[in-house]
């Protein structure tokens, strides 16, 4: 006769659950083809968008490699149906707001793979370009970019502060994991989540820069962050670093897919 715990189980074990743990596996992948992106840009091999959207790009080149967007595509939807249900599940405004955050990125990343399986060419890194340079052409447009890159900057600094402080590790089952797991992803939230904040708060800085210069070019979110570590006298190395935090993020991502708390 089956016990009031495995009763649990089953009622948590849902088509949303199966979806959202696929969803991170999905995840996962896009960072590290992300992390593939920014290593060929290190090495001085141009992308077509140093992103996500030019990851997903990038994977659809591939054998099989649309299959693999939708199933993607259909998990990043689930990760946001997830997240809409969090707003009325957490207790505090913060955890509120930050499911919401998560649930528009997630949505945001599932719509970039719809276009990339429709074949269009325009990137995203170009589109918040031409968006910015017609907002730069009026002060209100300048100050809602300075706004936009407050926000992302903003963004930035709360994962690189989750990665350093290890605040992710309240929403992993660190229970299931045994010692030598629990270590590696640790560390693994750490260097991914720390590089990840680095990068959006250096593009939410060049909104910012884009704003008071009047230079839509630098509004081009993280791949011109990517150009801009690029441009330094170290610049290749910065961005096999920057490659190195976004590939482990990705393989954080998917051990998310088994020890997240969903």
């Amino acid at each position: 006769m089956p016990t009031t715990a495995s009763k649990a189980r089953a009622a948590g074990d849902t088509w949303l659950e199966r979806l959202t743990r696929a969803g991170f596996i999905g995840y996962g992948v896009v960072h590290l083809l992300f992390a593939y992106v920014i290593a060929r840009i290190a090495f001085g091999r141009p992308a077509q968008d140093g992103d996500q959207s030019g990851a997903m790009q990038r994977l659809a080149e591939k054998p099989f490699g649309a299959a693999l967007i939708v199933v993607i595509i259909v998990g990043l939807v689930a990760m946001a149906l997830w997240q809409i249900l969090e707003i009325f599940a957490e207790r505090t405004v913060v955890e509120r707001v930050a499911s919401a955050g998560r649930a528009a990125f997630y949505l945001y990343l599932s719509w970039n793979g719809v276009k990339v399986l429709k074949g269009k060419s325009a990137s995203s890194a170009d589109t918040q370009q031409n968006t910015a340079e017609g907002l730069l052409g009026s002060g209100l447009g300048r100050v809602s970019v300075i706004g936009a890159g407050l926000v992302v900057a903003a963004i930035g600094v709360g994962l690189a502060i989750v990665g350093i402080t290890r605040r992710f590790e309240k929403h992993l089952r660190t229970s299931q994991m045994n010692a030598a797991t629990r270590r590696l992803v640790t560390r693994l939230g750490v260097v991914g989540y720390t590089a990840k904040g680095l990068a959006y708060g250096i593009a939410g800085v060049l909104f910012i820069i884009a704003a008071l210069q009047y230079d839509p070019e630098k509004a081009r979110g993280l791949d011109a962050a990517l150009t801009a570590l690029s441009g330094q006298s170290y610049g290749m190395w910065l961005l096999l670093i920057t490659a190195i935090g976004f590939a482990a993020y990705g393989l954080f991502a998917m051990a998310e897919a088994r020890y997240r708390k969903v």
